[in-house]
């Protein structure tokens, strides 16, 4: 069965982190879908137009097996105040359905929103200042505690994309992807 990915992003997001974590799902057989709080057209962190294939609100009530967001500042924040994005990580975690947030993204959207509450996670060293109730790592490039899967920084986009390929998947998926893209 095919597993169905959204990935939100926002004017300021970071590209290589929404963009490695989109190719790598693609790769590995998901159908992903690329959604802005506006739809159209976004400039991303480094002035990379992409253009998103809906608004959040579009599909805020489709069954995803994924929720990815990137960091990347303002795009953070962009994804932080949106409000169809909020009720869709509310419902996730109230069901703990699987959630993943790279750089800025966990503690700026996850972390302020109480999401990370008890978990632990990684995130950009900084961002994590004032979010005392999660249990930062932020030495580890990738973290994933129960269904919550967290990235540090653009350096970890191409590791924490496999990491999401694997927890959607299986390590088979994850080591397939190395192999074809001549990780390792």
């Amino acid at each position: 069965m095919t597993k169905k990915v959204l990935i939100a992003i926002a004017d300021g997001s970071e590209e290589i982190e929404a963009l490695t974590a989109y190719d790598l799902l693609k790769r590995a057989g998901a159908e992903v879908t690329l959604a802005s709080p506006e739809g159209g057209f976004v400039s991303m962190s480094r002035d990379l137009t992409v253009v998103s294939d809906c608004s959040i609100s579009e599909v805020e009530n489709e069954t995803f097996d994924l929720v990815v967001m990137p960091g990347g500042l303002p795009g953070a924040y962009n994804l932080r105040d949106c409000e169809a994005l909020d009720k869709i990580l509310r419902k996730r975690a109230e069901k703990g359905e699987a959630i993943a947030a790279i750089c800025a993204a966990p503690a700026f959207i996850l972390a302020e929103k109480g999401l990370l509450d008890g978990y632990e996670a990684t995130c950009y060293p900084s961002c994590e200042e004032g979010y005392s109730k999660t249990n930062w790592r932020t030495e580890e490039p990738v973290v994933i505690d129960r269904n919550i899967i967290t990235g540090k920084g653009p350096g970890a986009a191409y590791l924490f994309a496999l990491a999401l390929v694997e927890f959607l998947y299986d390590k088979s998926a994850r080591q397939r992807l190395e192999s074809d893209t001549m990780f390792k």
